[in-house]
């Protein structure tokens, strides 16, 4: 038991020894971390006394930065305020000088209003003259000064705008013209129709002539049987009336059987059938222009142009080549060919409806052509291919000219010689009623006029302003064909004559 006990008190004792010996180490222990804290503390505020040095030397150098900028803002400002301050001085100076000069430039203004009105005053005692007498004398010579200027110049202009436009035109027109190379037919007012036998004429005329009255009767036609061996003459200005008579004669001649009833019988077959070679022959030359189908109504008209001329030249055949020239001229132009072809075939179809509708035959022509559904396009350069109304479109001025150029090609026409004589005297009244103008002449079949000035009264600007007045009288008061060249001519000439003057030697080398 007391060996028990003992244990216990030495198990006692040893755990109180090891309980103070760790106290012992835990106090040595907390004792060493009282000094390490106390270093660190004393360590942290001299960091921190460090730290607020430094701060504090740093926000005196911001604080003495910001002084010193703060100064020198102030400075420039001063400069400033001062500058401005001498600105405003120099500015109050400027006006006070502007404000002198004002004063000195409304002095001087009224001292140059009163010289010049002495001037003027004297001017016009010395001149004679009003100022409003020599403003008009000054506008007179400074309007006289400017036209010859304008003349000059547009003579200048003219001549080169010539020189080109004559050049393409002559290219285009001849290329138009080399392709077409259209033939040309002249018809007359008479047919002559030829007999098996000169005893059928008196068949032809019947018994007190009632066969020959027949003929003339129901065909319109005039019936000459002369003393032409083997033919009859018909006389006719219609050519469809003349076809007719033809037609019927030779059929009559082919039966054999001439008297009334049989001459009548074969005048209406006749007349059918001319009505169908009239629907052929449009549609021919429908075919040939090769613009499109038209109407068979407007085909019909197109086939009694065939039987119709316009001084002398074959009005279908005209209707071709205005067509093809046409074509030609549209496709080199980049204009429409459909619608200046179809509008050149269709352009005179009033000539074969002139004896039977009122009107020109280009108004006549265009009612037709709108009346079968042709375009606008078409109607309008219809009617104005004779300048019934203006031209607007491309295609109306390429009818225009391909129409001139048909009719007016070499040999295309005939006219009679008393036109033709009438054309040329209005050609020279027209120039000739111009002030001064000494002689005119007609000359290249009126497709010339040359003008010949009195150089005393026409100078070279007025002779260019005089040649531009009488083409536009003549496109104003004649109608001619193609084109009429004007040409103004004005001579200077001196003249002198030298004079022997021997004989005053010779009277002083003798004394007389």
């Amino acid at each position: 038991m007391l060996i028990v006990i003992s244990a216990l008190v030495g198990l006692a004792l040893g755990a109180a020894i090891a309980a103070a010996v760790l106290l012992m180490r835990s106090a040595s222990r907390v004792r060493v971390a009282v000094r390490e804290a106390e270093t660190i503390r004393r360590e942290g505020q001299i960091e921190a006394r460090e730290q607020a040095v430094k701060l504090r030397a740093e926000i005196e150098q911001e604080i003495q930065d910001r002084r010193t900028e703060a100064t020198k803002i102030e400075e420039r400002t001063l400069q400033r305020e001062q500058e401005l301050e001498r600105m405003e001085t120099e500015v109050a100076r400027r006006e006070q000088g502007l404000s002198d000069r004002e004063t000195h430039v409304r002095e001087l203004q009224e001292q140059l209003k009163a010289v010049r009105d002495d001037a003027v005053h004297e001017l016009e005692r010395v001149s004679g003259l009003t100022v409003a007498e020599a403003k008009r004398h000054l506008l007179e010579r400074s309007e006289d000064l400017i036209r010859h200027e304008l003349a000059r110049t547009a003579r200048q202009l003219e001549e080169e705008a010539r020189v080109e436009a004559k050049r393409r035109a002559r290219n285009l027109v001849a290329d138009a013209l080399q392709r077409v190379a259209a033939s040309h037919t002249a018809q007359t007012t008479v047919t002559v129709v030829a007999l098996p036998s000169d005893d059928m004429k008196g068949r032809i005329i019947g018994r007190e002539g009632r066969n020959i009255r027949a003929l003339e009767h129901l065909t319109g036609v005039d019936f000459i049987v002369d003393d032409t061996p083997q033919a009859v003459v018909l006389s006719s200005f219609d050519g469809i009336r003349r076809e007719v008579a033809k037609m019927t004669l030779e059929k009559l001649i082919e039966d054999g059987r001439i008297h009334p009833a049989r001459i009548e019988e074969m005048y209406y077959i006749s007349k059918a059938e001319l009505e169908d070679h009239l629907l052929v022959d449009g549609q021919q030359a429908v075919f040939e222009a090769n613009c499109g189908d038209v109407h068979e109504e407007l085909a019909k008209v197109l086939g009694r142009l065939r039987y119709r001329t316009s001084y002398g030249q074959n009005v279908l055949k005209h209707t071709l080549e205005v067509v093809h020239l046409a074509g030609i001229m549209a496709g080199e132009l980049g204009a429409s060919v459909k619608t200046a072809k179809r509008a050149a075939l269709l352009h005179d179809l009033g000539k074969a409806m002139t004896h039977e509708v009122e009107g020109s035959h280009a108004l006549i022509s265009a009612q037709w052509a709108k009346r079968y559904g042709e375009s606008q396009g078409v109607v309008h350069a219809i009617e104005a291919h004779h300048y019934e109304v203006q031209p607007q479109t491309v295609e109306a001025v390429l009818l225009i000219a391909a129409d001139a150029i048909s009719a007016s090609r070499p040999g295309a026409r005939g006219e009679s010689l008393e036109h033709y004589i009438k054309r040329l005297e209005a050609l020279e009244e027209i120039a000739s009623a111009k002030q001064g103008v000494a002689k005119a002449y007609a000359l290249q079949a009126g497709r010339e006029i040359r003008v010949i000035v009195e150089p005393a009264e026409v100078d070279d600007d007025g002779a260019v302003l005089l040649s531009h007045e009488i083409a536009r009288e003549i496109e104003d008061q004649l109608e001619y064909p193609g084109q009429v060249k004007v040409i103004v001519i004005r001579e200077s000439r001196a003249i002198e004559v030298a004079k022997e003057m021997l004989w005053f030697f010779r009277i002083e080398l003798t004394g007389w």
